[in-house]
């Protein structure tokens, strides 16, 4: 997919690349950008924008991993740095609501949509890459399903924040996780997890 028509995720992919050595942290936030920029399609909403947020919602977590949840690490260190370069203040508000100590409920559809990608966007990675083919392509909402129900699997992963999502955006748990799934395959390649399979 050629991006040069989404001056947003050109710059914000420069700003996390910039902030982000990780290539683990890089790829989440490329998968989080590929479900977001899936329901903008959907919704009709702006995908250069929501796909930018997607980017950027974690672009300080490497350097300010926040464990003390205060206001001198992530998401607030990356949000004040966005409000000075001249972001618009939906991208600052979306990012901040991602996190539950902000202060900041998320209330957009916008908002809400990254709050329910961002843990199962990791998660639909983890269940790719333990495939004998890693490969996106073929990952099912059923085997998903079955893995979120195996707390041993991807452990870190909040299936409270994955619930939560599903409920505050109105949808069944397998819409949400099939959306994802959907998203995740357009970026294959990037993330690295098109297999043999080529989309």
């Amino acid at each position: 997919m050629d991006d040069a028509a989404y001056p947003l995720i050109s710059q914000s992919r420069a700003l996390l690349h910039e902030w982000v050595a990780s290539d683990s942290l890089r790829k989440h936030c490329e998968a989080v950008s590929a479900s977001m920029r899936y329901f903008a399609r959907e919704d009709g909403a702006d995908e250069d924008l929501w796909g930018a947020v997607g980017l950027l919602h974690d672009m300080d977590y490497e350097r300010h991993p926040n464990l003390e949840l205060s206001e001198t690490g992530h998401p607030f260190v990356g949000v004040r740095h966005l409000r000075e370069a001249g972001w618009s203040e939906d991208v600052c508000r979306a990012i901040l609501s991602h996190a539950d100590y902000s202060g900041v409920e998320p209330e957009t559809p916008m908002e809400k949509t990254l709050c329910a990608v961002d843990e199962l966007s990791g998660f639909v990675m983890a269940c790719a890459l333990v495939r004998p083919d890693k490969s996106l392509f073929g990952v099912e909402v059923s085997s998903v399903k079955k893995k979120l129900k195996d707390k041993a699997f991807a452990a870190k992963v909040s299936r409270e924040d994955i619930a939560t999502g599903a409920e505050r955006l109105g949808l069944p748990m397998e819409d949400l996780i099939a959306a994802v799934i959907a998203g995740l395959r357009v970026q294959a390649d990037r993330l690295g997890l098109a297999g043999t399979a080529e989309a």
